[in-house]
């Protein structure tokens, strides 16, 4: 039986190459583990980025065909998308191999540390990198298992979204999609926002209100956000953007000047490399956490100082032809919305390209995407979709991003389809003019992040 990492040294993972299981794979290795791991992405004779910077950091990787399962595997962890009939699961129970999910070897981890769960339904990533930032130049030596590459350790070769410090604290993102975030009993619980995703509010309501219950030491919510205020445990300990707030943490004096932005955190001013009042939000998150951990206000504001972002959130690929091309990962209706109304401060037109993934989840959030990206379109923005990411299995595809785009453009924004994303550049060039931003959002889907670079060599 096993119950905690102690437990066992060599583990397999079906589906390394995805990004919450590669990270925890590299986390493992870098504590002494022996890991190994498949991916239906790993194919004979092609080049896989992720498969060869999981081999330099000492994870051994299969082409899904079972042979990397032998009777020295302790055990075998798979995501939520791994079936029972794929042929490395029948292997595993075959030599009577104990199976888990992701989640719950990540508990396991969790639990081994000082733990800090950085939950909420947008922000998670950015705001646990800041955190990770601010916490280094503290000395504390965190470690970090994160849903995104930080740009700082990708620099350093790797993926860039876990990595293992010699500091008692560690830092994860607490995920609400899959109700995963209640097996995690962390020293601090950090809950950003609550707003509807991947289930209905009052869902949401209960398993945010499960989280703040297994915090052990310390909750810390968004008092901006009405629904996130409502599981506050005691407002000196929160964070929030209105000066009449009761919240310990304030940030004020918002200015977005191109791609920088400066505010100030209780008095104490910040300058970020970013844009955008969320990122603001997300920084006075990982301010408020950080302080009450013992970390002065200026060694906060000198670590975000040289904040280098993390992978496709916010990313600037660059400009070309006097136009801004910048990569997001937003795929819910208040990240699409904010992404967009980030980057208005830039340019005087945005192009919006989205990208929608699953039939079910497009379905349930139809009218939320519809509403929250009208409401910020100024009459001079577009936005533009292409058809539904599509991973497989038995969806019931009777919804098309079409169907969003007539419902906005009946609204009277500016909206477009281009069902094959591969004849977008040609369809929206002649949109395109000196000074504005072409930005590209989207997620689930691995073939975005070389789509983006793909846009700007093109442009």
């Amino acid at each position: 039986m096993i119950t905690a990492i102690n437990d066992f040294r060599t583990v397999f993972f079906i589906g390394v190459a995805g990004t919450g299981m590669s990270a925890i794979a590299q986390y493992l290795q870098g504590t002494g583990k022996v890991v190994g791991g498949s991916d239906r992405y790993f194919l004979p004779g092609v080049a896989n980025e992720i498969k060869e910077k999981l081999e330099a950091s000492g994870i051994q990787c299969f082409f899904q065909n079972g042979e990397g399962i032998t009777t020295q595997t302790e055990l075998v962890v798979v995501s939520t998308a791994v079936e029972d009939t794929v042929p490395e699961v029948q292997k595993a129970k075959s030599l009577g191999i104990p199976i888990i999910k992701r989640s719950a070897l990540l508990a396991m981890i969790s639990a081994s540390k000082k733990t800090i769960a950085v939950g909420g339904t947008s922000g998670k990533s950015t705001t646990s990198a800041m955190l990770f930032q601010i916490m280094e130049k503290a000395g504390l030596q965190p470690s970090i298992i994160s849903g995104a590459g930080l740009v700082s350790i990708m620099r350093e070769g790797k993926i860039g979204n876990a990595k293992v410090g010699n500091g008692d604290w560690l830092i994860i993102e607490a995920d609400e999609s899959d109700g995963s975030i209640v097996q995690y009993h962390p020293e601090v619980g950090l809950l950003l926002n609550i707003d509807k995703d991947h289930q209905e509010i009052d869902e949401l309501m209960q398993i945010f209100g499960t989280f703040k219950q297994n915090s052990k030491q310390l909750f810390v919510v968004n008092q901006s956000n009405p629904l996130a205020r409502q599981l506050s445990v005691n407002p000196e300990n929160d964070f929030s953007l209105s000066v009449e707030s009761e919240a310990g943490y304030k940030a004020t004096a918002f200015v977005q000047n191109g791609l920088k932005i400066s505010f100030l955190i209780n008095g104490t001013e910040f300058q970020l490399n970013t844009i955008g009042k969320l990122n603001m939000e997300n920084a006075l998150a990982a301010t408020a956490v950080a302080n009450q951990l013992g970390v002065e206000f200026s060694t906060c504001a000198a670590a975000l100082k040289n904040y280098e972002g993390i992978y496709r959130r916010h990313q600037v690929l660059g400009q070309k032809n006097n136009i801004w091309v910048i990569d997001d990962y937003a795929h819910n209706p208040v990240k699409c919305a904010r992404s967009i109304e980030a980057c208005q401060p830039v340019a005087g037109k945005v192009v919006a390209w989205f990208q929608p993934h699953g039939y079910g989840p497009t379905r349930f959030l139809r009218q939320d995407f519809v509403q929250q990206i009208a409401a910020v379109l100024r009459p001079q923005d577009e936005i533009w979709m292409s058809e539904i990411f599509y991973a497989g299995g038995t969806a019931v595809k009777d919804i098309s991003a079409n169907d969003l785009i007539n419902d906005i453009k009946a609204l009277g924004k500016n909206a477009f389809f281009v069902e094959d994303r591969g004849k977008l550049l040609e369809s929206l060039r002649s949109h395109l003019c000196a000074g504005s931003v072409l930005l590209l959002m989207g997620a689930r889907d691995p073939s975005l992040e070389t789509f983006g670079k793909e846009i700007f060599e093109k442009l």
